[in-house]
């Protein structure tokens, strides 16, 4: 047997030691004693197939749902876990209408496969849409599984399901006092045609929906017992290391010291890869000295290559063209006359806002452990946000049908946009291609040098600003220009006469009764590999709008609070979150003010739209020798509808921590197409030290329900440089914050 207690459910071996010859389908019709609410899903590719057409996802309650015989749960989730506590508002949403406790929950990621495309039609951990778009499905799952239980116990107890209720993990006859726990009745539940007209409990009824229940996950994290992908392990298995093209679309030629490197302690073998080489050991560790010591000339991409990375980009020079392209792009906002309304201003304002790449950062190195198994099927652990999409490319890079790829989904130590399908970014088609070669399962774990090197990158982005004030300071008219490329367009598709949302979200769409308005984007190709980075768009491009906008304010001579406030007037959501968050700051100050420490101080404001949430923040910073210290920061958030006010408190927490670290210090720096940053050393992220007190209030306005992983960070950076705007007394244009030179401006 293998050790992966984790997914121990999930891999089997037989009494020889060899797997067995089962497919992820198959096995899930296979009991271990605990599943007994369960289905056999169709084996075999036409039956599959025929299957997959006529499911409706999230309908087929022994999809999701073990109940075993001690009435514990076992939940099949289709999101992934990732810190972003899904297992348990799962278990909340679908235990409240099951009634059972949502500590008596066990969450695992569900395989690949129809039941668990809740998405629109697919499957994707992010975009803070797992709850949101699942809510409703699930409730209605739990609801249709209590009705079953109800069914089977009317039929055991030999009495009307009219007279049947329940209590947590039992069925209930009052009349005659019997009880009859779930775990008894699960497997004649299971025979039961699934319900399709249930009753679901009315909100004031909650018990756990809304409550600040515990995270299932907190003591296995707390004990060390929580298993992630780097910590998995299988029989017979080699380690693998990589050596990346510094610059991507090069190739591996001369390996100049070959035969030394074969002879170093615990090397297997050595392989070229696509753009790169490895070494294959009976460590990790050993893998890493002999991959690093291999002295590697590499070739230049050939003419055509996608995707390769010019021997002469640099990040400064890319920033210069973006600054330099001109015109009004391609409109994906228009309201009133802009042109019209900007001729006829009192005042015109313009402004340039730029921010850079970043990289994710995230302490989780890359991984993947591949196992190519007996009857031709492909085994793989790898940390992913959308199983299916993962499925299907590595059955290409596998050359074998995609049903016949084995996807596990292990807990990820963060999302942040980095496990999506970036195919020059993740290490499991190089896994894929070392376990054939060495007919062994590999497990591949990318050092911090190989995963700054190839990591997909925020993209950099500038924006033109011009609005039109009247005579008394008041916005009449915006206009801004977003020029740069979107992670959507780039890994969606591009049409050339759309704008990409994702280029322009958080400086479109926004609330403020400004009457005319027109926001546009012009594309320019980015040379790196962008991806998607926690809150996307939103991320700068609240940045650069609610910056401009205390920009504006100070032009009209407008208190930028009150500016947002007057603003608003006509939209109460909006407004009463801005009053909420200036409450939950002892009141709205913009300062200079001296604090009770002797510090000058100043307060900055923002307000963001995103993920179907609303937020408003408020951050009180000062400058200390220099540097900026931020001291609190108070976030009023608005997700419509909520369902754990403890998770909401904690992702706001650790969005503010990417917003902060975003802002003061991060940037990724190319010269001569490679980033200078191959490790924490050169890229900085905020250290506890910098912290700043973290105040969150929760406003429910009961609008549907919206996003919680995401909308926390927006507002973060916009709120600091707008408070450093005043205390230095220069507008901020730029990020990172630590490119000012500050010095003599302290409190």
């Amino acid at each position: 047997m293998n050790d992966m207690t984790s997914v121990a459910s999930e891999v089997m071996t037989s009494e020889n030691g060899k797997p067995f010859k089962m497919s992820r389908r198959g096995f899930l019709g296979a009991s271990l004693g605990a599943l007994v609410l369960g289905v056999t899903l169709p084996a075999g590719r036409a039956r599959a197939q025929a299957a997959a057409a006529s499911i409706t996802p999230g309908t087929r309650v022994a999809a999701f749902l073990e109940i075993r015989p001690d009435s514990t749960v076992l939940f099949r989730s289709a999101f992934i876990e990732g810190g972003q506590g899904i297992f348990t508002a799962m278990a909340q949403i679908v235990g409240e209408e099951l009634d059972v406790d949502p500590a008596q929950f066990v969450v695992e990621g569900a395989p690949p496969g129809p039941d668990y495309l809740l998405t629109g039609g697919g499957r994707f951990t992010g975009g803070s849409m797992s709850v949101r778009m699942s809510y409703e499905t699930m409730r209605r799952l739990g609801a249709s599984a209590r009705q079953m239980l109800l069914q089977a116990a009317a039929a055991q107890l030999d009495v009307p399901v009219s007279e049947l209720s329940t209590k947590p993990g039992l069925v209930v006859h009052v009349a005659s006092g019997q009880t009859v726990s779930y775990g008894e009745i699960a497997d004649a539940a299971a025979g039961l045609p699934v319900p399709t007209d249930v009753v679901l409990r009315d909100r004031a009824d909650f018990r756990w929906i809304g409550k600040p229940v515990a995270r299932l996950d907190v003591r296995d994290k707390s004990t060390g017992k929580a298993r992630y992908a780097v910590d998995l392990r299988v029989d017979g298995m080699l380690h693998a290391a990589v050596q990346h093209s510094p610059r991507l679309g090069g190739e591996p030629g001369t390996l100049q010291n070959e035969a030394e490197v074969r002879g170093m302690p615990g090397v297997h073998s050595i392989h070229k890869l696509p753009g790169a080489v490895a070494v294959v050991a009976n460590s990790w560790w050993r893998a890493r000295m002999a991959v690093e010591a291999l002295q590697v000339t590499w070739t230049d991409a050939a003419p055509g290559t996608a995707h390769a990375m010019p021997a002469d980009f640099s990040t400064e020079a890319h920033m210069a063209t973006l600054k330099a392209t001109a015109g009004d792009g391609i409109a994906y906002e228009s309201e009133g006359d802009a042109a019209g309304a900007l001729a006829s201003a009192a005042r015109v304002v313009e402004a340039t806002y730029d921010a850079p790449y970043l990289v994710h950062g995230q302490l989780e190195p890359p991984s993947a452990l591949a196992r190519w198994n007996e009857d031709g099927s492909l085994e793989l652990w790898i940390p992913n946000q959308a199983p299916e999409m993962f499925q299907a490319d590595a059955a290409k890079v596998a050359g074998i049908a995609p049903e016949k790829v084995i996807i596990h989904s292990p807990m990820l130590g963060g999302f942040f946009g980095r496990h999506f399908l970036y195919q020059t970014a993740n290490p499991y088609p190089q896994a894929i291609l070392l376990a054939k070669a060495v007919a062994r399962p590999i497990k591949l774990i990318w050092s911090r040098e190989e995963e700054f090197l190839r990591d997909t990158l925020r993209p950099m982005a500038a924006v033109r600003f011009r609005a039109g004030l009247d005579a008394n300071g008041m916005p009449v008219v915006l206009s801004a220009v977003a020029v740069g490329e979107g992670p959507t367009g780039r890994w969606f598709g591009r049409q050339p006469d759309k704008v990409d949302s994702s280029a322009v979200e958080g400086i479109a769409g926004k609330i403020y009764a400004i009457p005319n308005r027109r926001v546009g984007q012009i594309h320019v190709d980015d040379p790196a590999i962008i991806g998607f980075w926690r809150s996307v768009g939103h991320s700068m491009n609240d940045f650069f709008y609610e910056t401009f906008f205390d920009e504006m304010a100070d032009a009209g001579q407008q208190d930028p609070y009150e500016l947002r406030r007057r603003l608003l007037a006509d939209s109460p959501r909006h407004r009463t979150l801005l009053e909420a968050v200036a409450d939950l700051s002892g009141g709205w100050r913009r300062g200079p003010f001296t604090a009770e420490d002797g510090t000058r101080r100043a307060r900055g404001v923002a307000m963001a739209s995103p993920f179907g949430s609303e937020v408003a923040t408020i951050a009180e910073v000062s400058l200390q020798q220099g540097e900026i210290v931020v001291h609190d920061v108070w976030v009023a958030i608005d997700p419509g509808s909520i369902v754990n006010p403890a998770i909401i408190d904690a992702q706001v927490n650790s969005a503010v921590v990417l917003g902060l670290s975003s802002a003061l210090l991060e940037e990724v720096v190319y010269v001569n197409g490679v980033p200078q940053a191959r490790n924490y050393d050169g890229y900085p992220i905020l250290t506890p030290d910098r912290m700043p007190r973290v105040h969150v209030r929760i406003v429910e306005s009961g609008a549907p329900m919206g996003g919680i992983g995401e909308p926390g960070l927006p507002g973060v950076p916009p709120a600091i440089a707008n408070a450093i705007s005043v205390l230095a007394g220069q507008r901020v244009r730029s990020l990172p914050l630590s490119k000012l030179d500050l010095k003599g401006v302290d409190g």
